[in-house]
Parts: C-alpha cells; structure tokens; sequence
C-alpha cells in the first residue's frame, strides 16, 4: 500500500484529504509537528507528499528545496494560490505537479495514479557518452559523481536524448512533458531548460544543449 504524508496546515482540508486517500486505498499520514517538518518527512519516508504551500514555520517551496537536496520522492503542491508565479517556483524548486485549492477529488487522484504509474514504468538506464542515466532514480552519473535530476528535468533530457543530433521543438517538449501528466508552460520550459543545462555542466557538459532560436533545442 502506497504511503502518501499531507502537509497541511487547516484541519479539515486535511481531514478531507485523508478520507479521500484512504477511501482510494492508500495509506494516509497527516504530518503535525510543523517545527521539525523535514525530520518528519524522512522519519515516515512517504512514497508521496501532498505540500501546500502555507505551512507553519516554513514557506512549503523552501521545505520543498530541503527535500530535494536529498530526495526525489514525487511532490504534489496543493495550493490555495492562484498566482502562475507560484507554479512556476514550485515546478523549478522539483515539484511533480501543482494543484490549486478548491481542487477536483477525482482529478487529483488520477494525477497520484499517474506519477505511480510512470515510476513504476520508468525501470530504464541508458547513455550519453560516458554518462550513465538512471530515468527511474532520476540520476546521471559519470564515474564517481552522480547528480539528481528533477522528473521535468528527466523528462526534458530523456527527449532530447531519444532525438540527439535532431532539433526537438519547445512544443514537442511540452507536448511530451504533458503526456507524463506533467502540465507546464512556455515559461516552466524554459526554467527546467536552465536548470538541465547547469546540471549537465557539472559534469563537465557545457553548451551541450544548443538552442535554435525560434525552433526549439538540440543535444549535440
């Protein structure tokens, strides 16, 4: 049985959550002690996290930043803000989607199904020239350092890598991005974007991501 821990503050939102989730057959946890919310996080090891973003003592898109040093447990925002600045702060700090409150009980629950789907899928290790991608871990490792992609960031690369040396258009990328239950914008695209670069370069790849202004990108 999946484990999914709610981070939120106002009781009967969690209260309903919890219902809803343990009505669906997963195993629902409310997390309570907001001082110490990563120790708590890590102490219950969830295999999903519901995160608004108001939470006690910490902004939920910093705790979210903590978390994601150190893990790639799928992340579901759950948000009463409906500002697109918001999303776009969550999807970059590594959410795995982003939900806005009052939200649709059967919407959100296709969208948990589907993140279990594409992990439980997603058993693919492949290469790009003496890189070793692990797509279900979400790392990229070359020889003994290893860094931790976002599931956009994956999503983005593994693109790229099945069309190397092809130009791949923002839209085919979002479209893509989509298609894993991923809803992003132009300007979410350009962030993961950012981000997959300055990952890459860590590595020792610098410009291996070139863009054709008004077309798209491609990986050398």
């Amino acid at each position: 049985m999946k484990k999914i821990l709610i981070i939120e503050d106002d009781y009967t939102v969690s209260q309903k959550l919890k219902q809803l989730l343990d009505n669906a057959g997963y195993n629902s946890i409310i997390l309570k002690n907001f001082e110490n919310s990563y120790e708590e996080i890590k102490r219950n090891n969830p295999d999903l996290i519901l995160l608004d973003i108001n939470i006690p003592n910490e902004n939920g898109q910093l705790l979210l930043q903590t978390i994601r040093k150190e893990s790639q447990v799928p992340v579901i925002m759950v948000t009463s803000r409906m500002g697109e600045t918001d999303e776009i702060v969550s999807i970059s700090y590594g959410a795995d989607d982003y939900v806005t409150k009052p939200y649709n009980p059967t919407i959100l629950l296709l969208r948990i199904n589907n993140i279990f789907k594409r992990l439980e899928n997603k058993d693919i290790v492949c290469t790009y020239k003496d890189l070793i991608i692990d797509i279900k871990r979400g790392t990229v490792k070359k020889e003994d350092i290893e860094i931790t992609l976002t599931k956009n960031e994956m999503i983005i690369f593994n693109c790229l890598l099945n069309n190397q040396g092809k130009i791949v258009s923002r839209d085919d990328i979002i479209t893509d991005l989509w298609s894993n239950s991923e809803f992003v914008n132009d300007n979410t695209l350009s962030v993961n974007i950012g981000r997959l670069r300055n990952k890459l370069s860590e590595l020792g790849y610098e410009n291996t991501i070139e863009t054709r202004k008004g077309i798209g990108y491609i990986l050398l």
